[in-house]
């Protein structure tokens, strides 16, 4: 198995307007991301931004996609997911969680999350 360096954005938040609901799309809610993504280094040490992956390009992914109002929390982590290969296709593998932090289901406390993981 070769070796593998992941690059990790852990907890960034959004406010955002997904979700299936009207009140949804008008009021927002509040997001955590997690990305992870891995892949081969070309060398054996990384002393350039061009021989890895950019976390500030992987957070303008997310930002983007989260910038764009969809019905499900399953579209956006494979939206993510995808657009992340799309732009770095040397990636092995990419995993994407989007949590809502304040569902709307009467009675119920806590968050909401839907992860998504793709090997290339």
């Amino acid at each position: 198995m070769p070796d593998l360096l992941k690059i990790s954005l852990h907890n960034v938040r959004f406010r955002a307007y997904h979700g299936v609901h009207p009140e949804e799309r008008e009021k927002g809610n509040d997001f955590v991301v997690n990305m992870e993504v891995s892949f081969q280094p070309r060398t054996d040490t990384i002393l350039s931004l061009q021989d890895t992956i950019d976390y500030a390009t992987l957070f303008d992914i997310i930002n983007s996609t989260m910038q764009r109002p969809v019905d499900l929390l399953e579209t956006l982590v494979q939206t993510i997911t995808y657009n992340t290969y799309k732009r770095f296709p040397q990636l092995k593998e990419v995993t994407v969680s989007v949590e809502k932090l304040n569902p709307p289901i009467d009675k119920f406390t806590g968050s909401a999350a839907v992860t998504f993981s793709k090997k290339y």
